[in-house]
């Protein structure tokens, strides 16, 4: 027989992370239950990152190798295929969780049926652990989940997020022209569902120089071919988000 799906996974991507890995690590299980998971695919790392995670020696820890250095966006796709939670949860290799994170997320999925993406507010800190902001959203002018916010300014923060199970099967595989993998997969999980917002900072969020993700806001012109390639991917996915907007109604 087959083991029971965990209620909750975490994926996660690696590249070099032994700096701070250990502390977000700690802080991710510290947060989980004994039948949840955490997914980590390493792309490649060449400073020990994989091994330290095999040496965990816990069974809630999965471990995958690329064998080449593929990117975070395929990385990340991997790990999020490989989850086996109802709930799949997104995290980087250099932020801290705080204490709640899993339950506080968790806790609109099970109010509501029709929330298909949770997402939460985030601390800023920098590359020593300083607190150097209260709030993420408030440098993004609050959280708007819709799909015209999102085309607007992205707000889906891929570390503070998590999603359905189902979305995934829609969204992946990730579009070559979408944007981040993050807001693509939020931008999914609006057309499926609805969005719902925790308002409060779930997690302390790293900003340092060797971050996957920019730290700058993109130029004008990049920002409006982001958006183009954004709804033109989801143009492209709207049948198979049509059936699952079937499917998820008759289960309802």
């Amino acid at each position: 027989m087959s083991p029971p799906e965990p209620p909750v996974s975490v994926a996660m991507a690696t590249y070099n992370g032994r700096r701070w890995i250990a502390e977000q690590v700690d802080s991710i299980l510290r947060n989980l239950g004994p039948h949840d998971e955490l997914v980590v695919v390493d792309d490649a790392s060449t400073d020990g990152t994989a091994d330290w995670l095999r040496a965990l020696g816990d069974d809630r820890v999965r471990v995958e190798r690329n064998p080449a250095n593929l990117g975070v966006r395929a990385s990340f796709e991997r790990a999020l295929s490989l989850a086996r939670g109802a709930v799949v949860f997104l995290a980087d290799q250099d932020d801290v969780w705080e204490p709640g994170k899993r339950d506080a997320l968790l806790a609109p999925f099970a109010a509501d049926p029709r929330v298909t993406v949770a997402v939460s507010d985030a601390s800023l800190i920098d590359g020593e652990g300083r607190r150097t902001g209260a709030s993420f959203m408030a440098t993004r002018g609050g959280f708007d989940g819709s799909l015209a916010g999102t085309l607007l300014r992205n707000r889906f923060l891929g570390c503070a997020m998590a999603v359905r199970r189902d979305v995934l099967e829609v969204a992946l595989p990730i579009p070559a022209r979408a944007p981040m993998h993050d807001m693509w997969l939020g931008a999914v999980a609006a057309l499926l569902g609805r969005a719902a917002y925790v308002d409060a900072p779930l997690l302390r969020y790293r900003r340092h120089g060797g971050n996957a993700s920019p730290s700058r806001s993109p130029s004008p012109l990049r920002a409006l071919r982001w958006r183009a390639d954004l709804a033109i991917a989801l143009l492209a996915r709207l049948p198979a988000v049509r059936a699952r907007r079937g499917a998820r109604g008759a289960v309802r």
